[in-house]
């Protein structure tokens, strides 16, 4: 690959490296470690700003709840990929913080929905409108469609990758 002074990168006849690895799924390895190690900043960062004793990784239990509305337990840490201890001792300081409340799921009287609290959804909704913003300043030099193939990839990228 050649990388002219406009920043642009030209790839040249199939590059591959010494070890055998394609140059393209270097560079793709590489740009992820990035993006993935500046999200897990930003997880922590938002996590905060919705209350400043969130851990981290209860963020994207919010976002989910946020999102879908009432989840059972169970769903949420399949979806998050953790445990029924793990989950539940992250509802219990959810609970405590105000952030979540359970309630019986219409659907089976026996089971319990977790549902973002008044007071949850607002601080979310606060925190992702300021994050959408800050998407919307940095990406202001890209084109509309640009964001919407990013969009669209990284959507693709992550079917590919739940399986």
């Amino acid at each position: 690959m050649h990388e002219h002074a406009n920043g642009d990168v030209q790839r040249v006849a199939d590059e591959v490296t010494p070890s055998g690895a394609d140059q393209e799924f270097l560079a793709l390895e590489r740009e992820l470690t990035v993006l993935f190690r500046r999200a897990r900043a930003n997880q922590g960062e938002m996590a905060r700003e919705v209350h400043p004793d969130l851990e981290s990784s209860a963020y994207g239990l919010l976002i989910r709840l946020d999102e879908l509305g009432g989840q059972r337990a169970t769903e949420l840490a399949a979806y998050i990929g953790v445990g029924k201890a793990t989950m539940s001792r992250q509802l219990r300081a959810l609970e405590e913080l105000g952030l979540v409340a359970r309630e019986p799921d219409p659907a089976d009287g026996r089971a319990w929905l977790v549902t973002l609290t008044e007071e949850g959804r607002g601080r979310v909704g606060r925190v992702r409108e300021a994050r959408r913003a800050r998407y919307v300043s940095q990406l202001a030099h890209w084109d509309r469609s640009e964001v919407a193939e990013l969009a669209r990839l990284l959507h693709q990228l992550n079917g590919v990758m739940e399986k």
